[in-house]
């Protein structure tokens, strides 16, 4: 059996891909807020992210995985929508 090349704790494809999904996600949540106009607002969603995002970080399961960054796109689509409504 050939050894792999990939050091111990490399990831594999699927899970680099999930990654990226996962950093794409935060990247528009944070970019969502920053358009919120009540900075004490702002302040407390940008923090309410990141502890999400940190509270999960250790997630391992693909269905879980996969379900929280099909949840938060439907939370950052609720905040674009409250954003846009605000706006009008």
């Amino acid at each position: 059996m050939a050894a792999s090349r990939l050091p111990p704790g490399a990831l594999t494809l699927r899970q680099f891909m999930r990654r990226q999904q996962v950093l794409l996600l935060y990247r528009k949540i944070l970019q969502a807020i920053r358009q919120v106009p009540n900075d004490s607002d702002r302040r407390y969603l940008k923090d309410w992210a990141r502890e999400e995002f940190k509270n999960n970080k250790s997630a391992k399961e693909e269905d879980t995985i996969r379900m929280m960054i099909t949840q938060g796109n439907i939370q950052l689509k609720e905040l674009e929508k409250t954003l846009a409504l605000a706006k009008s």
